[in-house]
């Protein structure tokens, strides 16, 4: 019977030291609202803060779908000054002109290679850290639309552009040209109501350059 309970309190001592030294492991996994920071890390906003971090985007996008390229997408704190998407009218710049396509940096690439886009210019000139900033398409928009309350809250936090509401400063320009008129026109997209409008390529407008995450 001694020989019994030693066992039993070994096994429960045992089990004890188990419990005592289980821990939940932390949630690491990429979410909405993450911060990309200039070393290129996607962290949490308090883990930013506390290891002194210096932010450059906020996650607005999870990818789940095989059909989009990385593992999701970050919109850059600060607005790009209003520019022309081209410096004249008469310039296809080559863009897929489609409006469900996940593709903005393509579409930017296109617009930069033909050296005539100021707009394109403008997302190259800010490239640094090894971080590659484009134009979104209109699809890449509005996935940031959807979820433009969400993210204000850390743009904030961080010292950037707040996503406006107000009609006259919540337009866009989107990388995506309007089929069939590409030489002419391309596509504005509305942050503030989700709308878009064809809009001629001289004017100048706003831009708020995304990134593709590969973390």
């Amino acid at each position: 019977m001694k020989i019994f309970h030693t066992i039993c309190a070994a096994f429960m001592a045992a089990t004890i030291a188990s419990c005592d030294a289980h821990q939940d492991s932390p949630d690491t996994s990429m979410k909405i609202g993450d911060i990309l920071c200039t070393d290129g890390k996607v962290v949490r906003y308090e883990e930013m803060k506390a290891q002194e971090k210096t932010p450059i985007a906020v996650v607005f996008y999870v990818n789940q779908k095989e059909d989009i390229e990385g593992t999701g997408y970050a919109v850059y704190l600060k607005d790009i000054e209003p520019c022309a998407y081209s410096d004249s009218i008469g310039i296809k710049h080559d863009t897929s002109a489609d409006l469900a396509a996940f593709d903005g940096n393509s579409n930017t690439h296109a617009m930069y290679s033909t050296y005539t886009s100021p707009a394109a210019e403008a997302v190259f000139d800010m490239w640094q850290y090894g971080q590659s900033a484009y134009i979104p398409s209109v699809a890449q928009l509005y996935l940031l639309y959807e979820v433009r309350n969400k993210i204000n809250e850390y743009i904030r936090k961080c010292g950037g552009d707040e996503i406006q509401d107000n009609p006259d400063e919540c337009w866009y320009w989107t990388s995506t040209e309007v089929k069939e008129q590409e030489t002419d026109k391309a596509w504005l997209f509305s942050l503030a109501s989700g709308a878009i409008q064809e809009t001629p390529k001289t004017q100048a407008h706003k831009i708020r350059p995304i990134i593709t995450l590969y973390n």
